[in-house]
């Protein structure tokens, strides 16, 4: 099995690299770059274009437009106080045309690269889910590991294998704590689209319309109106617009 893929989509102006450096990291790699007005491509060696990171969850959206289950998605990455818009949309109900947009960089697949794209993804994503989710073992991990194969006949290897144990737990307390932390200031509610700008979305609430900016939806949504569906908004403005206690 190849650990590592990279796939170049390039066509007179704009390119695009997706790159996957191992089937052990649950995320991709989105490259892109353009060329300028000297006619020199952006070199992606020397930190040039733009770079995001695909989590699991957007693979699966974005495969969801390239299954034609659905016309457009689009998101927000933010890294170091930087947003940047994302989308993959059809350019009509044909679905012949791929637009992918990301920040300031906009590139068009046609109907075979989009398939190549397609498969890619779907390779990727049964890869990732199979390897990435294999639990990473540090050196006290692997001890514990060895002690289990041998015969456990004396006291001290079992004291060993607990103490490894709580180890392991104490480094996941930290991570569980502050996924509790930010969970916290949010809300899960239900809501239908009815309309949407560049960065705020109409949602109806209950017969209550509001608009609401994309910067405190911490969730993927869907672009498609008239969909009822779940949005996880700060609380601070739920509170201010009267839509939770």
């Amino acid at each position: 099995m190849v650990d590592s893929h990279s796939k170049s989509f390039f066509g007179q102006n704009t390119g695009m690299i997706v790159s996957s450096p191992s089937s052990s990291d649950p995320f991709i790699f989105i490259h892109c770059i353009k060329k300028k007005p000297d006619g020199i491509w952006e070199k992606p060696s020397i930190n040039e274009g733009k770079i995001i990171k695909i989590s699991l969850e957007e693979i699966i959206m974005i495969l969801r437009v390239l299954n034609r289950q659905t016309q457009n998605w689009q998101s927000h990455h933010i890294y170091k106080d930087k947003k940047t818009s994302l989308s993959f949309s059809w350019e009509d109900e044909d679905a012949n045309i791929l637009w992918i947009n990301i920040g300031i960089y906009s590139k068009m697949l046609n109907l075979a690269q989009t398939e190549i794209l397609r498969l890619l993804l779907i390779h990727l994503l049964k890869e990732k889910i199979a390897y990435s989710t294999i639990p990473k073992r540090n050196s006290n991990e692997n001890k514990v590991i060895k002690l289990k194969q041998e015969d456990l006949s004396n006291r001290d290897k079992i004291e060993v294998i607990n103490e490894e144990s709580d180890c392991y737990k104490k480094e996941l307390i930290p991570e569980i704590k502050l996924r509790g932390d930010i969970l916290k200031d949010l809300s899960n509610v239900d809501g239908i689209i009815l309309g949407e700008t560049e960065k705020a979305i109409l949602i109806e609430f209950d017969n209550k319309e509001v608009w609401v900016p994309k910067s405190t939806i911490s969730n993927h949504y869907l672009s498609q109106k008239n969909l009822s569906q779940k949005f996880l908004i700060n609380n601070w403005f739920l509170k201010k617009n009267n839509l939770i206690p």
